[in-house]
């Protein structure tokens, strides 16, 4: 019986799942945390990184695939010779310089003490100056791609990081040969062919109706830009398709058989869709964990401001694939647990037997709606949508020497099911209906949450099978890649899963939440749109201190 492997490189760790090509049964997973993590404060030589940078180490993710990949395959008991393809995602825009045999530069002798040579993760934010520029200067000269954006490209994004790069160390941007998606370079690892898939390319890398921004756009930006392309251009693959073989070298890192089928790369929100069974028009997936990604496909092409982007096949074939999000979701609930919440509320949770979000959360859905008296800006990592600004920064608005830890929490939830409410009016005010919405990603497991985002939303939200999304959409694709489906969505039929449950808003908390979202876009547009630039001016001073 034919099975294949799914990996999901994520923010923090990676994992991997073993599936049954014939229905979708998952065998057998786990789970690698990376041993550097998000690399934020400092490279792993001890030098101080500044603020709103984030690495990774490319180590960390070979030794997903070396002990992951092993490891659930013991534990589903599945025989190596009989999983017939793999499949990878990555998070993206996450991105890194290499030579021309692939290897990063972050390894090259003499180059580990140098930030600019290690992978940018997709919350490296320090690129918000040079995405200003190519903003405004693709404004100026009315760019035909730049719409295709909602009307900004991201500081997460390829260019972006791209120009920081030549900005800040000439001689590194000079000596990378390739600029590469790590959803590209980890495909590269496994079959020893370099490819590039459409999806990174088309929402990250700005690559619109089969070309990349000019020579001549590149060369205004800074001259020295010109050839950035160069490092890019390569033949792109489609979703599905397979990339090459396993080689020797993989083989023996992973445990696999020699030989079999490589998918091409994909990004971890795109390649849940299928996972979730939401691969026709409509269908919207909020892929929720620490951050949020919003991917539906739609069967004509719209201007929507604030998206990510509209990729052709970016999903799946055959239709525009949109993308919004949120940079910072999950993120923020852990950074409030870590840093606002007193020592006799841990202590509660833990003589409870239960986790701190979990004890939060019971707090927090004990009170009616608006009982807390507070309004929250879901901005602590910047806006990607629909604002795209990473220069924001979060705002919470009411409070008082009564307020209480679970209602500031409940308040950044909210916050955050505003702010995909603001994202799925914004495509549907464009012409892009959002007929379902679905649910995927760790943040799922919280009741309470979900709850809040089907009262808010107004709609009912349904959710994934799978506690693996992104894993099992990458093993979708490899059984396509090994030729046991004919697409992605015959795939995704058979081997995508919907839970049982479905999340239903209550006609009295919805009445009750839409005055505090009303309130919410007030602050929104206040704080985002410019009728102040407060935030600005903090998130520079921080800088220049």
């Amino acid at each position: 019986m034919p099975y294949v492997v799914g990996v999901d490189f994520g923010t923090l760790s990676g994992r991997a799942v073993v599936v049954r090509v014939a229905d979708g049964a998952e065998v057998g997973s786990a789970v690698h945390e990376y041993a550097h993590g998000a690399v934020e404060q400092t490279l792993p030589g001890g030098r101080r990184l500044p603020p709103s940078w984030a690495l990774q180490v490319p180590q960390d993710w070979r030794d997903v695939l070396r002990e992951a990949v092993r490891k659930a395959l013991a534990v589903a008991g599945v025989e190596p010779a009989e999983v017939v393809g793999i499949g990878t995602d990555f998070t993206a825009c996450t991105v890194l310089p290499t030579l021309a045999d692939g290897t990063p530069l972050c390894e090259v002798d003499g180059l580990a003490d140098r930030p600019h040579a290690y992978p940018k993760l997709w919350k490296h934010h320090a690129a918000q100056g040079q995405a200003d520029r190519i903003n405004a200067l693709a404004a100026d000269r009315n760019e035909p791609w730049l719409p295709r954006y909602g009307g900004r490209i991201s500081a997460e994004w390829q260019f972006a990081k791209g120009l920081q790069l030549l900005d800040e160390d000439p001689e590194l941007y000079d000596r990378a040969e390739r600029w590469i998606e790590a959803a590209d370079w980890i495909v590269w690892e496994l079959c020893g062919v370099e490819t590039r898939n459409v999806c990174t390319a088309g929402y990250k890398g700005i690559h619109q109706d089969g070309a990349y921004p000019s020579p001549e756009y590149l060369a205004l930006l800074d001259p020295r830009f010109a050839g950035f392309v160069d490092k890019l251009r390569h033949p792109l693959s489609a979703l599905g398709d397979r990339a090459g073989s396993l080689t020797a070298r993989a083989a023996e890192l992973t445990g696999l058989p020699e030989g079999i089928a490589v998918a091409v790369g994909n990004v971890d929100a795109h390649v849940t869709a299928p996972a979730a069974r939401a691969v026709e028009p409509g269908q919207l997936v909020a892929i929720m964990g620490t951050s949020t990604c919003h991917v539906l496909s739609g069967e004509r092409l719209a201007a929507v401001p604030g998206m990510c982007g509209v990729v052709a096949d970016g999903i799946v074939r055959g239709l525009w694939g949109y993308e919004a999000g949120q940079s910072g979701v999950g993120d923020i609930f852990a950074w409030f647990a870590a840093n606002c919440v007193p020592p006799s509320y841990v202590s509660a949770a833990a003589a409870a037997g239960v986790d701190l979000h979990d004890h939060l959360s019971a707090l927090a859905a004990a009170q009616p709606v608006g009982a807390h008296g507070l309004v929250a800006l879901d901005w602590h990592s910047g806006n990607r949508s629909v604002l795209v600004d990473h220069a924001l920064s979060g705002v919470i608005l009411g409070q008082t020497l009564a307020t209480r830890p679970e209602e500031q929490y409940r308040a950044l939830v909210e916050a955050t099911a505003f702010g995909t409410r603001m994202i799925v009016e914004t495509f549907s005010a464009a012409g892009v209906p959002v007929t379902e919405v679905v649910a995927a990603g760790g943040l799922i497991k919280n009741a309470f949450l979900m709850q809040v985002y089907a009262d808010v939303l107004r709609r009912p939200i349904a959710v994934i099978g799978s506690a693996q999304g992104p894993a099992l959409g990458s093993a979708i694709h490899a059984a396509v890649a090994a030729g046991h489906y004919p697409d992605v969505r015959a795939a995704a039929a058979v081997m995508g899963s919907r839970g049982p449950e479905v999340y239903r808003p209550s006609p009295e908390r919805a009445d009750a939440y839409d005055p505090i979202y009303a309130d919410y876009r007030e602050l929104h547009d206040h704080f985002g749109r410019g009728a102040s630039r407060v935030l600005h001016r903090l998130h520079a001073r921080r800088f220049a201190a």
